[in-house]
């Protein structure tokens, strides 16, 4: 099923999520639609706040497969790279956003199993956008001032 991808200033976009306590079939379904609506709006990542949920739950697809990451922790960073980044949320917003070249994450899976995941270049990315989602960060909250009026007046 398709979700509606809620779009700034929905308030639930600058929450910290809850933790998911456990995973079930609820939370299983909700990830299958989730990839569903992320696919259909031609995205590589979708976390739950930006699809009206209020839970620590995100999906991944770069182009090497599905990945899932709930109550995801940031355990280790490397270097700095930037990168232009959209959002599913900020339609027709493109920021250059300086990230962790590297960094490795641990997280539950869809099986509700712990699972390490290392990841650099677009994945490395990708990850740390949407565990920003998850704790209330959107890309223009990653820039500083004159970048923001500099985006403005363009």
């Amino acid at each position: 099923m398709l979700l509606e991808i809620k779009k700034h200033p929905f308030p639930l976009l600058k929450k910290r999520c809850e933790a998911v306590k456990t995973v079930n079939g609820e939370i299983r379904a909700l990830i299958r639609d989730m990839f569903q609506t992320m696919y259909h709006n031609n995205g590589i990542g979708l976390a739950s706040n930006q699809v009206g949920h209020d839970l620590q739950l995100a999906v991944i697809d770069v182009g090497d497969g599905k990945r899932v990451i709930i109550n995801p922790k940031i355990i280790k960073k490397q270097g700095k790279e930037t990168s232009e980044e959209g959002c599913l949320s900020l339609p027709h917003l493109f920021l250059k956003i300086k990230r962790a070249k590297r960094i490795e994450v641990e997280a539950l899976n869809e099986k509700g199993e712990n699972v390490r995941i290392k990841g650099e270049g677009l994945l490395a990315f990708c990850l740390q956008h949407e565990i920003d989602h998850l704790n209330g960060v959107l890309i223009k909250d990653r820039i500083g001032f004159l970048h923001k009026l500099r985006n403005l007046i363009k």
